[in-house]
């Protein structure tokens, strides 16, 4: 027993010593061109250079993330097929009936990566022009305000969902498919209101398309300043991110993790992809894995309550 022991730890701390000899892939469960995706391009240079080993980057966005995830937990713990989790990992047991494996137990968490901060907005034309106008609005005529976000389940559309409860307020969620059909409800007048994250927002709202109310985190995003947040507003306690981290297949040697996460906080600190992030609205942060699998239990738990009380039906 002892031998066979053995015959496992030594090939294990060799890997880990010499961690990494070749490419990293990291899948990233999202199509490209996203801000989840591009956030993940502009850290991949800076993560290969602190490793010595470049980071290929694999999109796989069939299956809500179920694909991504499935092809990392079965891959071997050796630090080289890494996936980029994101809200979506953390909520995924409250939306499916099934999954291939368990995002708790399956994973190695790594650090986080990059949090993106949410923005309320309406047309400019519209009468609402702060959180206490929507839910004076919304309590006068329950039932008739229309909140555009994307696909149920998303973090918009949860975020969006723990608003209505949070405000205690009735209002109609309509998901939409895609980001540029929810902007486009909001300028129509289709939407009273848009969840949407502040990235694929904030130039839109620059340039007076359209109204942003506030954001959903609990400090105001440095790059709009002048928005307040949703807490700020009236609604305590109210606060929403999306965010990504980095995770490996569980089992995966803890020096080996440990390698990963240093090149992970390196990179995140950089000053040129800080400011470059902060142009994107985001916020690049970086944590210990032990942080990170907390938050991540954290998460799964918060949403899967907004999951129950909003009824939404398993895939």
């Amino acid at each position: 027993m002892r031998a066979f022991f053995l015959g496992v730890l030594f090939p294990l701390l060799a890997l880990a010593q010499s961690f990494p000899t070749k490419p990293i892939r990291v899948i990233v469960p999202f199509g490209p061109g996203g801000v989840a995706d591009i956030t993940a391009r502009l850290v991949a240079p800076e993560i290969s250079s602190a490793l010595g080993q470049q980071l290929v980057i694999e999109n796989k966005p069939s299956a809500g993330g179920v694909v991504a995830g499935q092809e990392t937990a079965r891959a071997a713990p050796d630090g080289y097929t890494l996936l980029l989790i994101n809200n979506g990992t953390a909520i995924s047991k409250a939306l499916f009936k099934s999954l291939p494996y368990d995002p708790e137990r399956d994973f190695a968490m790594i650090s986080t990566v990059a949090f993106f901060p949410l923005v309320i907005v309406a047309d400019p034309k519209s009468p609402l022009k702060t959180v206490k106008d929507v839910i004076a609005a919304a309590k006068t005529k329950p039932g008739t305000m229309n909140i555009a976000t994307i696909a149920i389940g998303s973090t918009q559309h949860l975020a969006a969902e723990l608003f209505k409860s949070s405000a205690g307020i009735d209002v109609q969620i309509v998901p939409y498919k895609a980001t540029g059909e929810v902007l486009t409800a909001a300028k129509s007048g289709d939407a009273d209101l848009v969840f949407e994250n502040l990235a694929p927002a904030t130039s839109h709202i620059k340039s007076g398309n359209l109204r942003a109310i506030a954001v959903t985190t609990a400090k105001r995003f440095a790059g709009l300043a002048g928005v307040p947040t949703v807490i700020e507003s009236g609604v305590p306690g109210y606060d929403v991110a999306s965010w990504n981290g980095l995770a490996a297949p569980a089992k995966t040697p803890r020096q080996v993790i440990e390698r990963l996460q240093q090149a992970v906080v390196k990179a995140v600190a950089s000053p040129a992809v800080q400011k470059r992030l902060a142009e994107l609205g985001v916020e690049g942060r970086a944590s210990t894995p032990e942080h990170l699998h907390g938050f991540f239990v954290s998460e799964s738990k918060r949403w899967s309550r907004v999951v129950e009380a909003a009824r939404i039906p398993k895939q």
